[in-house]
């Protein structure tokens, strides 16, 4: 016999919270999100994706429109611009927010009065897949919530986690070089608060059943107003314990799965997706026993990707790659190769050297990117992430600097990120090629505004309907890719994925359907010079018509050889 929802919470949180009646907070629990106590769970291991799922990823106020709500604007440009490329948008923090972009939440139940209304919220979702924010590590400094932590009140007087200077913080795994702890004065004296990111992002105190319980009450909010995918922001910090890491421990995961639990019972399809920008094998832990995330971030993509491009070299790709593990049924990979924050280096930490971690970060800063940096725990700064462009990132190569290959080697990159195994998720300012946007940076003063820029709507429509620019050229053709990938069985993002061994110049895989009926060969020049490889180096079936999906070209002599120009890719497909 299954368990019931009620004992399946409380067992969960029992492990968390060992000195707490869990019943009674199980009972919460599921009062907060309007379930019935012996709910049944939807069945394990579904698949809530399928080769046409495409994410777009945007704050809420990239394309605007004078005298209208930017909500609104966005709808249109969906409806106008992408209603047949994507599935689903993210739609980055769009509440009230003191900094860092919406990532300093003042209040989870609103919207920004600047971007529109709840409506405007629920009418994107009525067409796409909603992504949204959990915020769920911190809460902005100025909040009601933190203004009552300072006046000693209820909510939020015990809503905030406090450290002690004296305590054993050394071992504290941080994001940042801030300081960790930040002195506040309340009503009953000087406190110390736990500020994993900045002094205005507070760390919310989840060893008070109070807080799992408000974000539960937040979530049953969301998933009314049509949000169907949690993005669990900063998620791996949620749980502190001085002498520790502070990262990873087991309650961050406890947690996470009560979370799902909570979520599923209430919307079978809802997905939850973990933001865990650490190193690879860290990372993979979030799936946890396909009980945790729905879908990881493949962190260790973007700088990879963009490395094995500027070298033309594709060893440490192909090596990541392989020891990647098949996401069992009902998980998935969300890959993306650039986003709203910088390009990690963490995710890189045993993949790539020193040496070469360090020319890709001058090889960044040569084609006008920033670096920023993280404090370690012998006080040391370490690169953390490099802050440009996807279009200026693959603007040329370590060894010669930028070429003309810009345009072929940008859509190389998406090439491949699109026939991987897992979900694609496009940057908005990479599907409209945006450069760098070095006057944000010096108008904000962070280097994460250099890939954050804004474009008003007719700039943007001029720009996608000028066959000279490179905006057009990059978007018309990425189009035309997605809708080549969202057609094929092969690319679902739980098909069967292997290596292929083509040499450093050529990065390949295989993948193949479900059901196997079809196969794709997925083959890039990774270089700036002509490539060649031998057909019956790829193996494939002699009693099948293959045919290059990407250009229409049939493969007749399969003891020939396939040429491939710089940064060329082929699909080829029986």
């Amino acid at each position: 016999m299954s368990q019931t929802l009620d004992s399946k919470l409380v067992a969960m949180l029992e492990v968390v919270y060992p000195a707490v009646d869990c019943a009674f907070v199980a009972e919460q629990l599921i009062d907060a999100m309007a379930l019935a106590p012996d709910a049944e769970a939807p069945p394990a291991h579904q698949n809530h994706w399928d080769p046409s799922d495409i994410v777009l990823i945007t704050y809420a106020d990239t394309v605007q429109q004078p005298d209208e709500k930017p909500l609104v604007t966005l709808k249109r440009f969906l409806d106008d611009c992408l209603q047949d490329v994507i599935s689903a948008v993210h739609i980055l923090p769009f509440f009230p927010y003191s900094s860092d972009d919406g990532f300093s939440v003042m209040d989870y139940l609103a919207v920004n009065e600047s971007h529109g209304g709840w409506e405007d919220i629920e009418a994107i979702a009525a067409d796409y897949k909603l992504m949204a924010d959990l915020v769920i590590n911190h809460m902005s400094a100025r909040s009601r919530w933190f203004e009552n932590f300072r006046k000693r009140v209820g909510p939020g007087k015990d809503y905030f986690f406090e450290g002690n200077p004296k305590d054993d913080l050394s071992m504290v795994v941080r994001p940042r070089t801030s300081p960790l702890l930040t002195p506040v004065q309340t009503d009953d004296g000087e406190r110390h608060v736990w500020c994993t990111f900045s002094e205005d992002q507070v760390d919310l105190n989840f060893a008070n059943p109070e807080v799992l319980i408000e974000f539960a009450r937040i979530i049953h909010y969301y998933l009314e107003r049509g949000v169907r995918i949690f993005r669990l922001d900063a998620v791996a910090f949620l749980w502190k314990e001085p002498g520790t890491p502070c990262i990873h421990l087991q309650q961050t995961h406890e947690l996470i799965k009560i979370l799902r639990l909570l979520i599923e019972h209430h919307t079978p399809d809802a997905v939850v997706i973990t933001e865990t920008n650490v190193p690879n094998r860290e990372n993979l832990t979030y799936f946890g026993n396909a009980n945790e995330a729905h879908a990881i971030y493949n962190f260790s993509l973007p700088p990879l990707l963009i490395n094995t491009l500027v070298t033309g070299n594709c060893r440490h790709l192909k090596t990541w790659l392989m020891s990647m593990p098949p996401a069992q049924m009902g998980t998935t990979y969300l890959n993306f190769i650039a986003s709203h924050d910088g390009v990690g280096l963490r995710p890189t930490d045993g993949l790539l050297d020193e040496d070469e971690k360090q020319r890709l970060i001058n090889t960044m800063e040569s084609f006008g990117g920033k670096v920023s940096y993280r404090r370690t725990a012998d006080g040391r700064d370490q690169p953390y992430e490099m802050n440009i462009a996807l279009w200026d990132a693959l603007k040329g190569t370590a060894k010669g600097g930028a070429d003309h290959w810009q345009l072929q080697r940008f859509l190389c990159a998406h090439t491949i990120m699109l026939a991987l195994e897992g979900i694609p998720a496009f940057y908005i300012h990479s599907l409209l090629a945006t450069e760098n946007d070095h006057a944000r940076v010096e108008h904000t003063g962070r280097f994460r505004s250099i890939n954050r820029g804004q474009w008003q709507l007719d700039a943007v429509e001029a720009a996608l309907a000028d066959p000279l620019s490179h905006h057009s050229k990059a978007f018309t053709e990425l189009k035309r890719l997605i809708a080549i990938r969202r057609a094929q069985p092969a690319f679902h993002p739980n098909a069967t994925q292997f290596t292929l061994h083509l040499g450093l110049q050529l990065f390949g895989f295989w993948r193949q359907s479900m059901r196997r009926e079809q196969s794709i060969f997925c083959i890039h020049n990774i270089s700036d010079e002509v490539q060649q490889v031998a057909l019956t180096d790829i193996n494939l079936i002699g009693t099948d018509q293959w045919t290059d999906l990407l250009s229409g070209m049939a493969v007749d002599d399969l003891a020939g050889v396939l040429t491939l120009k710089p940064y060329q890719s082929v699909w080829l497909s029986n």
